[in-house]
């Protein structure tokens, strides 16, 4: 196969995942805009301020509808523990709740991979972030946990105040708003007019929210703030998942996950240590690195290595470099370590558990359970909500703003 050919294959592999699971991003997307409307940081916040079950059921709970890419996962936990909320709540459930149990990962892996994949990432993610709170709980000292936060206290930086970037105030591309505290800083216009938005409705209820044309305009700019987030890491992963599927021999994969040793210990073992390291060095995002995990499990790599390299998005070179920033490089640390060795243990459990429940597909078998005719009459419908949000969030704005300048002069 020549070079261009390879390419066209990879584009042409690319564009088919990017096709079938378009509607449910939309749809995932379009929930994650409306919670974050109707549940506020400073009520997260005030809530986690503890380290029993209550806190961590809670913090999971709010971290799977706070959906997000890793690295507004990583600034809104920032955030949280900034404020007082507990490492087990914020480091531990929050954080990996927001990136491994959102909806819109979950719908994608559902296309792409079946739903014993959907079920098993919420079983051995609950198990990983026990894992996390014991170890923050038991292990790791508290002196630990109270120096990463005067650390974060002394040194963070600018933060959008509507999704949780970290902005530079000098950059070209950050937009910025005079308010009566001082001046915020935004990542997009989309973010800046999402925070006006709710800016307004400071003293309405989420009920009251729930009820007004206003408070659903205001989760179509949120639903647009994580478009904005997430959609490079999205085209990337796709991207780089159909070009490597095209392009790299099967007897590479093969050699990689010792295929030929199925069903052994060592091979369960390695397959989620390389898991792990794989995420860490190809990692784009949590949804983004679903398409990629397609290709390592039609290639070799045992089930539960599937989950170690999708829990792996969190401790990527970049992001451990944002918890040195924050927290200092002993807290980095601990993080990388507690991360990297809790989605190894979480992978070999589910593959066992799976195995023992005869829930795992047939080696290399995947896809939904949805019949395939209805992804077009799906991605047509989710459209026309897409373009109604862009409409609400780009087009009336911009006819608004005409029209008070207009009345202005």
């Amino acid at each position: 196969m020549t070079t261009v050919e390879t390419l066209i294959e990879g584009l042409t592999l690319a564009a088919e995942m990017g096709w079938e699971t378009w509607w449910a991003l939309v749809l995932g997307f379009t929930i994650a805009g409306a919670v974050e409307t109707f549940v506020s940081e400073e009520r997260m916040s005030a809530a986690l301020g503890g380290s029993g079950w209550r806190e961590l059921g809670l913090g999971t709970l709010f971290g799977a509808a706070s959906s997000s890419c890793s690295f507004g996962a990583v600034a809104t936990t920032k955030s949280l523990f900034k404020k007082g909320a507990s490492p087990v709540a914020s480091l531990a459930a929050f954080q990996f709740a927001s990136t491994n149990l959102v909806i819109e990962l979950g719908l994608v892996m559902w296309i792409l991979l079946g739903w014993q994949f959907v079920v098993a990432d919420y079983v051995a993610g609950l198990l990983l972030i026990g894992l996390l709170a014991l170890t923050f709980r038991f292990v790791v000292p508290d002196g630990w946990f109270e120096a990463a936060r005067e650390h974060l206290r002394a040194t963070d930086g600018v933060r959008d105040p509507a999704c949780g970037m970290e902005v530079d105030p000098t950059d070209d591309d950050v937009v910025s708003l005079e308010t009566d505290g001082g001046t915020e800083y935004f990542c997009s216009e989309s973010c800046k007019s999402a925070y006006e938005e709710s800016q307004q409705q400071t003293d309405a209820t989420w009920r009251d929210r729930l009820l007004t044309r206003d408070g659903w305009r205001l989760a179509s700019k949120n639903a647009l703030g994580e478009w904005n987030m997430l959609w490079t890491d999205i085209v990337a992963g796709f991207l780089i998942a159909g070009l490597i599927g095209a392009a790299v021999p099967r007897s590479w994969w093969t050699t990689l996950f010792g295929v030929g040793a199925e069903g052994t210990l060592t091979w369960v073992v390695a397959s989620a240590v390389i898991g792990v390291v794989v995420g860490v060095v190809t990692f784009v995002c949590s949804v983004g690195n679903v398409p990629f995990a397609l290709i390592l499990w039609s290639n070799g790599i045992a089930f539960g290595g599937v989950m170690s390299f999708i829990f792996a998005d969190l401790i990527v070179p970049t992001i451990t470099d944002a918890y040195r920033r924050y927290y200092g490089l002993r807290m980095a640390a601990v993080l990388f370590l507690s991360v990297f060795v809790g989605a190894v243990i979480s992978g070999i459990a589910i593959h066992y558990l799976w195995s023992g429940l005869g829930l795992v597909p047939p080696a290399g078998e995947a896809g939904g359970t949805a019949p395939g005719g209805y992804t077009t009459y799906l991605n047509a419908a989710l459209t026309l909500l897409f373009l109604g949000q862009v409409y609400v969030g780009y087009v009336s704005d911009a006819g608004e703003d005409s029209a008070t300048e207009t009345h202005a002069h």
